[in-house]
Parts: structure tokens; C-alpha cells; sequence
């Protein structure tokens, strides 16, 4: 959306985002954007950090747009599944990159709480961006949650879980698929309108 009430609310993953991060390179780059900080980045629980989620969701009444990756998109699904409805209308989008698989049997074990992996249909725009090669979720794990979310996904070749490790620290094709997101926002509230 090209307005300036719109916010972005960037939701790290496991071990959070560190300073060379794309993530962190969006916030510094993207107006009006925040982080949903989480108190225990290393052993994360689900209620906790779905807690940190609302709460940095209802903190602000503008329209926010999630960036979340990895164990983040978890979250998202999670707060969705429970979150009453003016806060789920608050989200316009969700961009949902490199999703964890907390259910696959090589998952980290501080992680597994976050399973099952809510199937619902997201209220919301929203963008699936995996990979090929991700160690973290398959193609085709990838693709189930995308339609199980009602999102639209993109699946890059050779790049990994799509973080600092794999070579993405500034990440500049992903605006390409925040642009995309931004642009379906756009077609629905024209729909709806």
C-alpha cells in the first residue's frame, strides 16, 4: 500500500534476526516498520510468542502488513487462528517467508511445541517465499501450507532457508514479493470497495 498509515511488522524466527539479516535491513529501510521482540529468543513457546505477536499487533490501530520468516510464520498462523477480529482485520497482509516445518521429524526439538501447524485459511493477504533447498521445509510442505493458508506462493531455486547462512543478508528480490502482496492488498480493498 502506498500510504504512509500503513506499518510493517517484521516477526523474526528462532534465534531472532541479527544485524545483517534481510529483516533488519527492512526495518531500517521501510517507513513506519517495528520488530515484535520476543523475551526468550532461544527456547521459544508458543503461547509467548503468539502473546508478543497480539501484543505488538495491538499496540498501534493502524493497518500493518507481517514479515515474518521461518519459526515467525508459524507464529502468524497461530495468532490467527485465535485472535478476535478486529485485530485480524487490522492485517492487511502477511508476506511469509521460509516457514518452518515444526512437524517434519529432523525439527529442533525447542520447536516442536509450535506443532500442529494451523491449517486454516488466513483472513488476510498473504505470500508463501520458500525454497528449493530449504533444510527447514520441503517444497512440497511448503506448497501444502500455502494452500491450506489461501496464499500464494513463490519457490526460489537454491536458496536455502533464505537467511544470513544461505547468502541473504540484504535480500533485495524479496521486495519484489512484498510489491506483489502489496499489489493483491490493493485489487481486494478495490473489490471490496
Amino acid at each position: 500500500m502506498r500510504n504512509e498509515s500503513i506499518r510493517y511488522l517484521i516477526v523474526p524466527g528462532w534465534q531472532g534476526s541479527p544485524q545483517n539479516h534481510w529483516q533488519t535491513h527492512w526495518q531500517n529501510s521501510l517507513p513506519n516498520s517495528a520488530r515484535v521482540e520476543q523475551a526468550d529468543w532461544l527456547t521459544p513457546r508458543r503461547e509467548d510468542w503468539v502473546a508478543a505477536l497480539a501484543e505488538a499487533i495491538a499496540a498501534d490501530s493502524r493497518p500493518v502488513i507481517l514479515i515474518a520468516h521461518s519459526l515467525g510464520c508459524i507464529t502468524v498462523a497461530h495468532w490467527a487462528a485465535s485472535a478476535p477480529v478486529q485485530f485480524l482485520q487490522q492485517v492487511r497482509g502477511a508476506l511469509l517467508v521460509a516457514p518452518a516445518d515444526v512437524e517434519r521429524p529432523a525439527c529442533a526439538p525447542a520447536l516442536r511445541n509450535f506443532a500442529p501447524i494451523p491449517t486454516d485459511l488466513l483472513p488476510f493477504a498473504s505470500q508463501v517465499v520458500s525454497s528449493d533447498n530449504d533444510p527447514a521445509v520441503s517444497v512440497e510442505r511448503a506448497l501444502e501450507l500455502a494452500r491450506h493458508w489461501g496464499a500464494e506462493a513463490g519457490i526460489l531455486a537454491g536458496a536455502g532457508h533464505i537467511n544470513v547462512k544461505s547468502g541473504h543478508q540484504r535480500w533485495e528480490q524479496g521486495f519484489a514479493y512484498l510489491y506483489r502482496l502489496q499489489t493483491r492488498m490493493e485489487h481486494h480493498a478495490l473489490r471490496r470497495a
